[in-house]
């Protein structure tokens, strides 16, 4: 898929994708591209040093380098956060104490959260959907709705500062949102008092 040539410069902005092994690779590997060809600085973050390894459609894809390791970042050090989908990673990350606590703190830094496909999971896990309006992988809307969610059936919802998507064919306005939630994030910090 090409770049979206719509995304505002995103230049000094800085945005966390959280991840493990088992991401579906277009919901990983767009957003990085397209984030990063419009300026901004974007971390792959995971539970382990090294690589990361995809999920292609019906097979491992590629490996993607991680940048830093959860333990080694905070919420204060981004602008944003983002979570990619796949079956395999969510279902690993929501057994993870310290992924949960990221996304918790992105959550309580009022900073934007960007979760597609399955990415809600996490949601779940870090008790953010209680009374939110939000979309998913058809999958596990039945999971958000017993959270206490809003679900409906849209490309892309925005709801306090949480930003969800259902699947990879919503990744170029799941890619926009985020955009959009980060300019204005920054906006919000850089106004005077």
């Amino acid at each position: 898929m090409p770049l979206n040539p719509t995304l505002p410069d995103l230049s000094g902005r800085r945005i966390c994708i959280l991840s493990t092994d088992g991401f579906e690779q277009s919901e990983l590997c767009q957003p990085l591209e397209q984030l990063r060809a419009a300026g901004a600085s974007v971390h792959v973050v995971a539970p382990h040093v090294g690589s990361i390894r995809g999920w292609d459609k019906k097979d491992w894809g590629q490996s993607v380098a991680v940048d830093h390791v959860i333990p080694d970042i905070s919420a204060s050090d981004y602008d944003a956060l983002v979570l990619p989908g796949g079956q395999i990673n969510p279902d690993v990350l929501r057994t993870n104490k310290s992924a949960v606590a990221l996304v918790r703190a992105f959550a309580d830094a009022g900073k934007p959260i960007a979760a597609i496909c399955h990415a809600p999971w996490l949601l779940i896990e870090a008790s953010l959907v209680e009374g939110l309006t939000v979309t998913s992988y058809g999958s596990i809307r039945t999971d958000l709705r017993n959270a206490g969610a809003k679900v409906v059936n849209e490309a892309v919802v925005e709801d306090r500062g949480i930003i969800t998507s259902r699947s990879p064919e919503d990744l170029p306005q799941f890619i926009a949102a985020i955009a959009k939630a980060v300019l204005a994030t920054a906006d919000r910090t850089t106004e005077p008092a």
